[in-house]
């Protein structure tokens, strides 16, 4: 099954970043276009109200029988001018109320009454404000004239405004809905032609003998194809690592066992052809002298192998304790962060063949799980003890510790237990569990100090020839 194509996914990631960014631009753009359009409109309303203030009586009257429609006052007071410029269906007929300095009505328009507004409480401050009349927002506009004591109220339908924005927002969208599937296509041919390398690496691979293991070479290859390519390299490196050992096993065991089995030929030759039955016996004893050659030389040559595959490291006797003295010295300033006393004891002569940098890496590892895991102020315990034949290390906390449910799993690669909140990258009993096989020692998780925290017992085998004997030895403590 095939995956998805990267080239469509990389479309698909960069379209959808720029329509959320034009999304947020085109929102942005009509709330920042409501907020002015209202502005403009609380101005008009201001104006409207400051000529009605400056009229009398006799004209408030007549014009409140009249329509103040609001298009017709943006056109100039023209009713024929062109209406191009006004998108708006809905009714602008403006509503007025003057009151006289004792708050009396001297003229208003008659909707005013149907819509329950004539005897609405007059705002005591001069301004724009929202209200409802007959289950429609209205947006009035209160002014008071301190000099003839008059009070003016302009009242205009809050609709009236949403097609002026829904103009300047779609005048905002049209031009993007437009460029969006050209700039689509620019997106999909620059991102093929960005992913142009690949195809030629490819071709290259597709094309390659199977024979042939030299480095793929695709020119200037861009920075993020060439870790790909060096991956590849590096994996053709080794692969002809393993053509040539398993070549050089071949030369050599056809070499090294062309001679016994001409030898075991002749014999088996001389067994057919001779009467003798003493001489026969003799000749068929020496064929399975031959074959067991045969065999051994086998088993030798498949080991040299797999030392090849796995190279084996040299050991010497080393004893345990003066790797965990240092290794606590080294981790002694984790150790003080945490205020967590470490203490050392056991037999501090004992013993196991292994490989010094490796044994320390192994305690390292587990001293900083428990310094890490472990609680503040608490107390992380390393001992050495020689049980029968074997030498144990053990290193133990008191921190929260680890579920029997995890326990199992933490020594398996990027593995963390659950709850942890400390960092860190799950391999580092991982790595205990690796070297504690290499050098043939057991590991062993279990609870650590007073049933907690957790304790991890390694056991190795002693050095052959420890006389190292059970006794108290003196304790190590780090604070």
């Amino acid at each position: 099954m095939m995956g998805a194509s990267i080239r469509r996914r990389l479309v698909l990631l960069v379209l959808a970043s720029i329509v959320l960014i034009w999304g947020i631009a085109l929102v942005s753009s009509y709330r920042q276009a409501t907020r002015e359009v209202g502005e403009w409109e609380d101005a008009r309303l201001a104006e409207l109200a400051q000529i009605l203030a400056l009229l009398d009586q006799r004209n408030l009257t007549t014009l409140a029988n009249a329509r103040i429609d609001v298009r017709e006052e943006e056109k100039g007071g023209d009713p024929g001018a062109s209406d191009l410029d006004d998108d708006d269906t809905l009714p602008r007929d403006a509503l007025f109320q003057v009151r006289g300095a004792n708050g009396d009505v001297l003229a208003g328009s008659p909707p005013l009454r149907a819509l329950g507004a004539w005897d609405l409480p007059v705002p005591s401050i001069s301004g724009a404000h929202d209200i409802t009349l007959g289950g429609q927002r209205y947006h009035s506009f209160t002014l008071r004239d301190t000099a003839l004591g008059h009070t003016v109220r302009v009242f205009e339908p809050a609709n009236t405004r949403s097609d002026l924005v829904s103009g300047v927002a779609s005048r905002i969208a049209r031009p993007t809905l437009i460029a969006l599937p050209v700039l689509a296509l620019l997106v999909w041919f620059s991102i093929g032609w960005s992913l142009a390398p690949l195809k030629v690496l490819s071709d290259a691979i597709r094309s390659r003998d199977i024979h042939r293991m030299e480095p793929v070479d695709i020119g200037r290859a861009p920075l993020e194809v060439r870790p790909l390519v060096d991956a590849i390299n590096l994996m053709l490196s080794r692969l002809l690592n393993s053509v040539e050992r398993e070549r050089a096993f071949t030369a050599d065991a056809a070499h090294e066992l062309k001679t016994p089995l001409a030898a075991i030929k002749v014999q088996a030759q001389v067994a057919l052809a001779e009467t003798d039955p003493a001489l026969q016996r003799l000749a068929m004893e020496r064929v399975v002298q031959g074959v067991d050659r045969s065999a051994r030389l086998a088993e030798q040559l498949l080991l040299l192998a797999r030392l090849d595959a796995h190279e084996k490291l040299s050991t010497a006797p080393l004893r345990l304790a003066s790797v965990a003295k240092r290794t606590l010295l080294a981790n002694e300033q984790n150790a003080r962060q945490k205020d967590i006393s470490v203490m050392l004891s056991g037999d501090m002569r004992a013993e196991i063949d292994a490989e010094p940098v490796l044994i320390g890496i192994l305690l390292d590892n587990l001293l900083d799980n428990a310094i890490k895991y472990g609680r503040s102020g608490g107390h992380v315990e390393v001992a050495v003890a020689r049980i029968g034949d074997r030498v144990q290390l053990s290193v133990r906390d008191d921190g929260p510790g680890v579920a029997a449910d995890d326990l199992a799993r933490l020594t398996h690669r990027f593995f963390r237990a659950t709850g942890n909140q400390a960092t860190g990258s799950g391999l580092g009993l991982s790595i205990v569990a690796r070297i504690a096989g290499h050098f043939g020692a057991r590991l062993q998780l279990g609870s650590g100090i007073g049933a907690r925290g957790l304790a991890v017992e390694v056991s190795f085998p002693a050095h052959a020839q420890s006389q190292a004997q059970i006794q108290p030895q003196p304790q190590s403590h780090v604070h």
